[in-house]
């Protein structure tokens, strides 16, 4: 396992770094620049070209791309994500800043989901062909099928404008830490409720028909009707055999899902104003901020080449009989 791991570890340095050479290329050929966005008056007042010129020195973006990205190259290798051309703050610090209140957002609605998709697909698996199944089954692929922007502006404008019961924009209320201890906590649980719904729909129709296909195939081995054949009671088989081994695959999944958690959802977190990491990665694409965009990329790209390890290394760890060579 050892020796897999240090393998495995090898190759993510090439694969990382095509994966920002592509990355690189694709943000820093996209029409428009910072200071093209200056000069057109979509960020500040118009400039002349000589203060353009100056401007793009300044910015580094005079330089053939190839010197660019070997510049950049180099600041990461001392773990330099450099400075953002919007306010001049450290790349790092941005993120930092932001990756909280993603990483709070996330954990919720997958932890929501988790916790409601495992019963619910161990017992549609149980109950094949019933109408408990077939009814789950169907509103699940509705739920899945249906778009994130979507979801959200309905429920804005049901539970946000029309009722009022909910509030829709950002983390807090102006006045909420005048509210005291209780009602500032209060505040921002209800803030949080719409975005987490988002969040978690999809993942729970997705993961309670994966529950429910992983419980299928336990429940169809022969030592499942072997333990009934011995008289174990119902509880015992779907606890100590079909549940357990149900997660095997579970846990893997739950590796892949690593990367959401710290890069977050652009789509929800622009539409509900949520100051986390997606909404810096869509405002730093449409700002041109390059440091910031390949920040956030890079990041992103190494949680993911890293979740695929850690979802192989616990496949192998829940089942011993997993090796890797």
């Amino acid at each position: 396992m050892l020796h897999y791991t240090l393998r495995r570890l090898l190759y993510l340095v090439p694969t990382l770094l095509g994966i920002t050479i592509v990355t690189f290329l694709i943000v820093n050929l996209a029409p428009g620049d910072p200071v093209e966005l200056i000069h057109l008056g979509q960020m500040d007042a118009r400039i002349s070209p000589e203060s353009y010129q100056q401007m793009l020195r300044l910015y580094g973006l005079d330089d053939p791309i190839h010197v660019r990205y070997a510049t950049w190259l180099k600041r990461l290798a001392t773990l330099d994500f450099g400075n953002s051309f919007l306010d001049h703050r450290p790349v790092i610090d941005k993120i930092m800043e932001r990756l909280p209140n993603t990483v709070f957002l996330n954990v919720t609605s997958l932890l929501i989901a988790f916790v409601l998709s495992v019963p619910l697909g161990l017992y549609a698996a149980l109950h094949q062909h019933s109408k408990v199944d077939k009814m789950s089954g169907t509103a699940l692929y509705v739920l899945y099928s249906l778009p994130e922007f979507w979801v959200a502006l309905l429920l804005i404008m049901l539970f946000g404008v029309e009722l009022k019961w909910l509030p829709f924009h950002g983390m807090e209320s102006l006045d909420a830490r005048e509210l005291g201890f209780a009602g500032y906590w209060w505040d921002r649980f209800l803030h949080t409720i719409l975005p987490t719904v988002c969040l978690t729909y999809g993942s729970l129709a997705y993961l309670s028909r994966f529950a429910r296909g992983s419980s299928l195939e336990v429940v169809r081995q022969d030592y499942i009707r072997t333990a009934r054949a011995k008289g174990l009671d119902e509880a015992s088989i779907v606890y100590r055999h079909v549940f357990r081994n149900t997660m095997i695959p579970m846990v893997t999944l739950l590796g892949l899902f690593l990367p959401t958690l710290i890069s977050g959802s652009v789509i929800v977190e622009s539409i509900f104003s949520w100051p986390g990491v997606g909404d810096l990665f869509f405002t730093s694409v449409r700002a041109r901020d390059y440091p910031v965009v390949m920040g956030l990329s890079f990041i992103t790209a190494v949680m993911v080449l890293l979740s695929t390890l850690v979802a192989d290394l616990l496949y192998a760890w829940a089942d011993p009989r997993v090796t890797y060579r």
